[in-house]
């Protein structure tokens, strides 16, 4: 039998925090729902491991909150300053759920239609048994966002610099590439990968460091992997992308940027068309978060998307863009927060002051050539702000003396 020795952690002031935010949102609560941490928010907003046999824990808006806890798992219940509702068999767990949530309106971990696969964390079963218990269920997207993928200080201080160091890297990988070419050695995709995904960790990224580096077709694949077994050469005249990121430790959060070259001293007028209408899109969208906050208006995800994607359609090439202009960033790469999104999802969270999220439209051309810009973004105290230091205007022509000029 697993035993679990951790006890739970939620302070009284982020109840309290929780209290306010579900009422302001319409809720009666926020029910909280894990088994065998199939729910990392439950997981990491009342800091519990997983446990063998479920668990919910409900926040209400008033009154006092209350665990429903089975009797076999009572040791990570013993800091709890709640209400400990046990039971042991499923005909107790109906009961106790209904008594807990009966007429209520919850928020709970689900997204309608699977609209935003982050939040859909709950079992369609477990939504069935707590509509049975009387209670109506809502998405508790914004709450998560709140609770979850905001970014603490130091989580915000970590991330900074982790920005600092990716994007130093990228560019000294773009210099490492052209020394190379121009002494007459050999590079490719998966040398340079291997170097990058060194420094990041050299330079203290130590957690998820990694890249995607791809020429020419292959960054026509927005998700390509070079492999030691299958990478092609990098040489001049190849377009090259640099998708890089990491974070300092399992509590950081995580920087992630792309950035682009051209391997010659001149970028073709093509190629350069091309990435000035994807900068433009990025620049949009950026402009978009910043003029709506600063009037005071909600922003939300899919509407930053339909900015970006405009641009791109005006531009010709609209079918080319396939997939979201971001996601969300906080303790996981792909967060939980809201995603800049109404292709892939039709997101409609609202992007909350202390949250962070990329902005990377591409435009890809199967078997040619594909591009994207990516940059990070973080809504302060003070407002919205880019927190990539000196964003791409242009393709960089990596063997001219200062390409970044």
């Amino acid at each position: 039998m697993a035993i679990v020795a951790e006890t739970v952690s939620l302070p009284a002031e982020t109840i309290e925090a929780v209290r306010a935010q579900a009422a302001e949102l319409g809720f009666d609560g926020w029910l909280l729902y894990n088994f065998r941490d199939n729910n990392p928010v439950a997981s990491r907003l009342l800091g519990l491991p997983a446990m063998t046999r479920r668990y919910f824990v409900w926040l209400p808006v008033e009154g006092t909150p209350v665990a429903i806890t089975h009797r076999i798992e009572q040791q990570p219940w013993s800091t709890w300053a709640g209400e400990n509702r046990q039971y042991s068999s499923w005909r107790e767990l109906d009961a106790v759920l209904a008594q807990t949530v009966g007429g209520k309106r919850v928020a709970m971990e689900f997204a309608a239609g699977d609209a935003v696969p982050y939040v859909d964390r709950v079992p369609a079963g477990v939504l069935e048994l707590i509509r049975a218990a009387g209670a109506e269920v809502g998405s508790s997207g914004d709450l998560v966002s709140a609770f979850y993928s905001r970014w603490s200080a130091e989580g915000e201080a970590s991330h900074r610099r982790a920005a600092r160091i990716v994007r130093d890297v990228a560019h000294d990988a773009f210099r490492r590439v052209a020394d190379t070419i121009r002494s007459g050695g050999d590079t490719g995709e998966w040398a340079i990968r291997t170097w990058v995904r060194d420094q990041l960790i050299e330079r203290g990224l130590k957690v998820g460091a990694d890249a995607d580096i791809a020429v020419n077709a292959n960054a026509a694949n927005p998700h390509y992997a070079a492999t030691a077994e299958a990478h092609a050469p990098i040489g001049p005249g190849d377009l090259l992308l640099i998708d890089l990121w990491g974070k300092e430790n399992d509590a950081a959060v995580y920087a992630d940027q792309t950035w682009m070259g051209f391997v010659g001293d001149t970028v073709p007028d093509r190629l350069a068309g091309i990435f000035g209408t994807l900068t433009a899109a990025r620049d949009a969208a950026i402009q978009h978060v910043i003029d709506r906050s600063a009037a005071g208006h909600v922003v939300r995800g899919y509407e930053v998307d339909d900015v970006s994607r405009a641009v791109i359609e005006q531009g010709g090439y609209g079918p080319s863009f396939i997939h979201r202009t971001g996601h969300s960033i906080d303790r996981d790469l792909h967060g939980s927060g809201p995603n800049i999104d109404n292709l892939e999802t039709r997101d409609t969270r609202t992007l909350i002051r202390g949250i962070g999220f990329s902005i990377e439209p591409g435009i890809y051309l199967p078997g040619d050539v594909g591009f994207r810009t990516e940059v990070d973004m973080y809504m302060g105290a003070g407002g919205p702000e880019v927190t990539t230091a000196d964003p791409q205007a242009a393709l960089y022509p990596l063997l001219r003396e200062n390409p970044f000029a």
